[in-house]
């Protein structure tokens, strides 16, 4: 993203036929995948594709170049940085425990983690751009932007926060919802280290919303 926003600088203003293709790959990106995070079976995979989404985002928002898309970029990717660090994270603790990223196989988590089954489902809500979290702030501004610069791209950037919503709410569902497996009926508990790495990934998240110059750029 900063090399994005580097190099688009000197090209300003866009040659027309620099930026269309430019963008419709971004926004194409966005909705492919975010369309394979539905059919991931690993957990890994799925975190990294997310993070692959919400990029499409940023450069869209870096290309158009604007003053709200700057903004929006520069806001999502400190954002989004802390909201996948904090998921891969949580998936390194299953991992430890289960030593296996197979979605199928590591189901009901929440009976055996309850705390940690918390820290997921807030960390979902933050993939998902909810309030009060700067996650927010940056894709509203980027999708202001996009609608600015051109009407239609409303459909794939509404479709996009549709289809994260519902992988985001699918990883949270097959990771802790269900019947855990017999495999792992003796896990070994969480540590008070995990529980600290994880609130020092949210609470900026939450706080920042107060005073979201200090990561927007502006």
């Amino acid at each position: 993203g900063y090399g994005l926003i580097r190099i688009s600088s000197t090209l300003n203003p866009h040659p027309p036929n620099l930026m269309f293709p430019i963008i419709i790959l971004a926004l194409w990106g966005i909705l492919m995948t975010s369309s394979i995070c539905l059919r991931q079976t690993d957990l890994k995979a799925l975190i990294a594709y997310s993070s692959v989404s919400h990029m499409g985002l940023v450069a869209a928002a870096i290309i158009v170049q604007t003053p709200w898309g700057l903004t929006g970029a520069m806001t999502l990717m400190v954002a989004h940085g802390l909201t996948s660090s904090a998921l891969f994270a949580l998936a390194n603790t299953n991992y430890e425990r289960t030593h296996t990223r197979t979605l199928l196989l590591v189901r009901g988590l929440q009976l055996a983690f309850p705390l940690m089954s918390t820290w997921w489902l807030l960390t979902n809500l933050t993939n998902m751009a909810m309030p009060p979290t700067i996650n927010l702030l940056g894709e509203l501004f980027i999708i202001s932007t996009l609608f600015n610069w051109s009407t239609p791209t409303i459909i794939i950037t509404g479709m996009g926060t549709l289809i994260t919503a519902t992988y985001s709410l699918y990883m949270f569902l097959m990771t802790q919802r269900g019947s855990i497996s017999t495999q792992f009926q003796l896990l070994p508990p969480t540590h008070t280290r995990e529980h600290l790495n994880l609130t020092l990934h949210l609470l900026p998240l939450g706080l920042l919303i107060m005073k979201p110059a200090l990561v927007s750029g502006l």
